[in-house]
């Protein structure tokens, strides 16, 4: 599975983004998905995940309340909803897909998050 991230870009504390991750097989509606970020000097983090059916959401408690995850597997695309962002949510933002319960087999290339306070 190729994945392609995008959406990415520069905005205002307090602003929004909506990331994409969009899948090259159709098969991607049988993997579970994630998002991932890494700031400059850090390890990169769990930001938030949803199962294939999009019936279960999971978030990294820095983002829960402001960003939600959601799914559109007839697009073969999941989407990461980001509201009033932070400077501390600068970062390099990953998608990446699994099909069990192991960890996650495919990433994408990322895409920049930028946050001016």
């Amino acid at each position: 599975v190729q994945l392609q991230a995008s959406g990415g870009g520069l905005v205002q504390a307090g602003g929004s983004l909506r990331l994409s991750c969009a899948a090259s097989e159709r098969t991607f509606r049988y993997y579970a998905m994630g998002w991932f970020r890494q700031a400059p000097g850090k390890e990169r983090e769990f930001v938030a995940a949803i199962i294939w059916s999009g019936g279960s959401t999971y978030y990294a408690d820095s983002v829960k309340g402001r960003f939600t995850i959601s799914r559109d597997n007839a697009r073969n695309t999941v989407y990461l909803q980001m509201n009033t962002l932070k400077p501390e949510d600068t970062a390099v933002y990953y998608c990446a897909a699994k099909n069990n319960g192991g960890p996650y087999d495919y990433w994408g290339q990322g895409t920049q998050v930028t946050v001016s306070s």
